[in-house]
Formats: structure tokens, C-alpha cells, sequence
């Protein structure tokens, strides 16, 4: 990959500051919006109540659950015997604003930058812990499908004849699968969690890169190199591993970022209809249903439709600036 082909394209490098600006912030979500305190210090002593759970009792309260550092008895306490740091959004993304004087959902303000979802939850905590989830879910899941249709894809290629066969049939049999079906019987059986959905989703888009990766073994298994590889009695693992698939890695990694945006996508369309993640999830789908049920507040629906814009043309200018630095004919 040359470098400086990608920074002299200024698209791909806006991009790549943008996406990595909103991934620091989503990263950093803890700190930035939470409903509790940073740093704590209560009798000469120091406490981190986003990283530890400490009881009401502990802080001059009666019960031993956690504390209600919004309590007003608990904040006398505190700001009596010490301080507290909150973050700069004292609240969470599933906190709901009760002592909020209007209707929900609520238009911007002060309090909530973003205004409120209709639950009464911030738009921008939401959007902050949910960037985060839908990042990471789409990267692990394009890291596992890669892996699998890269792996298959090199099989096929390498051997070719009947393993290429038996695999080419089985793939499309297996795509031909009605995958919206198989998530609407999973959802009406399980309680879908991140996990369940992340290997359901990757049972469907794992072939991504198997046909490319199969083209570009069956074009270099011929090839001198491997040819004389295979006389010396080099084994096939290893002509496969050290041989061919960095040449084949050339064309495929420039899909990549398409591919994570792809199932960012697809968890959101999911989280839309109804099918993806539950309530105790920060969805960015669900942001996306509100938007589209809640005429009448234009602020999801605009605030939503940036984020993802921004994320996802990130991600497609990212792989575009990728594609052409892998280039050699530019």
C-alpha cells in the first residue's frame, strides 16, 4: 500500500480524522455522559463510581443498594464531607430525566443537547454509547466473515477440481437461504443479545470475499513459484500461508471497510424492524424507528440521520482512498 497516495487524497484522509474523532468520543463515553460521577472523594477518601459500584450506605444513606448520586440526600452528603466531578452529560443512555417539566420527547436545550428520546432518555448519550456498540459490533463481525470467506476462498481456489465443486454448490445453496426468515424465527424464539445476533448474521455474511479470494488462488496456483514450491515438497499450508494469500490479501483488504459498513447497516435495519438488539441496548436503529414515529420532533430523526451519514460515507471514502493506494496502475 503506498501511504502517500492516500494522504494526497484529502477525501479518504477527512475521513479517516472524522471516523477516528468519533470513535475516540464513543470510546471515552463513560466519562463523557454518565448519570454517575467521575471521582468521588467522601471523608479523605477517593472513589470512581464509573468503573466500581458502591452502596448508598456507603456514602451516609440507609439502603445497600447501589447510590442514587442524583439523590439530593446523597449529594448533601457528599458536597458536605467532599466533592464530586460529574461528567460533562449527567446522564446515561438508558437514564430517563424525571424531573424534566415537559412532555416527552423533548426539544434541545441545555440539559439535553440533543433533545430527549420518547422515553425521555438523551439523544446524545444514546448516540454516543451507541456509535460505540455498532462499531464494534460491525467490526468483530467483519474480522469472523472475513476470516471464514477468506479461508474457504483459499481452499477452493488452491485445490481446486472437486473441493471447488462440493464448495461452490454448498455456497450457493447457502445463500439462496431466506435470512430474513431465519432472524424473524430466531427473534420470536430467543430474547436476540449481542452475541446471538452477531453469529447469526455472520452465518449469511461470511462468502463475502469467498468468490474473490477463490479467483485469485485459482489464478496463482499456476504460477512458477507455487509450481516449484510444490516440487521441493513445500506443504500446502504453507504455499497457501506464505505464498499466495498475501498476493491474494492485495485485492481483498481494499473490501474490508465496505464490508464493516455493510453490517453496521445491517444492525441497524435490524434494531429498526424490530428484530436486533433489546431495550437495555443504546440502538441506533431504534433512534432511527423513533425518528420515524415521532414526526413531530424532527430532532431524532436529523440528529440520527447525520451520525449515520457520517459514519458510514467515513467508512465508503476510507475503502475508496484503500482501493485506489492499493492501485498500481495510478
Amino acid at each position: 500500500m503506498n501511504i502517500n497516495k492516500y494522504i494526497k487524497n484529502k477525501r479518504a484522509k477527512v475521513a479517516f480524522f472524522s471516523l477516528c474523532f468519533m470513535l475516540i468520543l464513543s470510546l471515552f463515553a463513560e466519562i463523557i455522559a454518565n448519570d454517575k460521577p467521575i471521582i468521588v472523594k467522601y471523608d479523605g477518601e477517593y472513589f470512581f463510581p464509573i468503573v466500581k459500584v458502591y452502596t448508598d450506605a456507603r456514602f451516609g444513606g440507609d439502603f445497600p443498594t447501589e447510590a442514587n448520586y442524583k439523590d439530593s440526600f446523597i449529594k448533601e452528603n457528599i458536597e458536605e464531607n467532599g466533592y464530586m466531578i460529574m461528567p460533562v452529560v449527567p446522564f446515561s443512555y438508558n437514564t430517563v430525566d424525571y424531573e424534566l417539566n415537559q412532555p416527552f420527547p423533548a426539544p434541545p436545550s441545555f440539559r439535553h443537547w440533543l433533545g430527549t428520546d420518547e422515553e425521555g432518555r438523551d439523544i446524545f448519550a444514546r448516540i454516543l454509547y451507541g456509535v460505540r456498540l455498532s462499531f464494534l459490533f460491525g467490526l468483530i463481525l467483519t474480522m469472523l466473515s472475513s476470516f471464514i470467506g477468506i479461508s474457504v476462498g483459499a481452499v477452493q481456489g488452491y485445490f481446486g477440481g472437486k473441493t471447488d465443486i462440493i464448495f461452490q454448490r454448498f455456497i450457493e445453496i447457502w445463500e439462496a437461504m431466506p435470512q430474513m426468515f431465519v432472524l424473524i424465527i430466531v427473534a420470536s424464539v430467543f430474547v436476540p443479545t449481542f452475541w446471538t445476533l452477531l453469529f447469526i448474521l455472520l452465518l449469511f455474511s461470511w462468502s463475502e470475499l469467498t468468490g474473490l479470494v477463490r479467483a485469485e488462488f485459482l489464478r496463482a496456483r499456476n504460477f512458477e513459484y507455487v509450481k516449484a514450491a510444490r516440487a521441493l515438497g513445500v506443504s500446502h499450508f504453507r504455499i497457501i500461508w506464505r505464498h499466495i494469500l498475501p498476493n491474494a490479501l492485495v485485492t481483498t483488504i481494499t473490501f474490508v471497510p465496505f464490508i464493516l459498513a455493510g453490517s453496521i447497516v445491517a444492525l441497524t435495519a435490524l434494531d429498526f424492524l424490530g428484530l436486533g438488539l433489546g431495550a437495555e441496548y443504546p440502538s441506533l436503529g431504534d433512534l432511527v424507528r423513533q425518528g420515524k414515529d415521532n414526526l413531530q420532533a424532527p430532532w431524532i430523526g436529523l440528529s440520527i440521520f447525520f451520525i449515520l451519514s457520517i459514519l458510514l460515507t467515513s467508512l465508503i471514502f476510507i475503502g475508496e482512498g484503500v482501493r485506489d493506494a492499493w492501485d498500481k496502475r495510478k
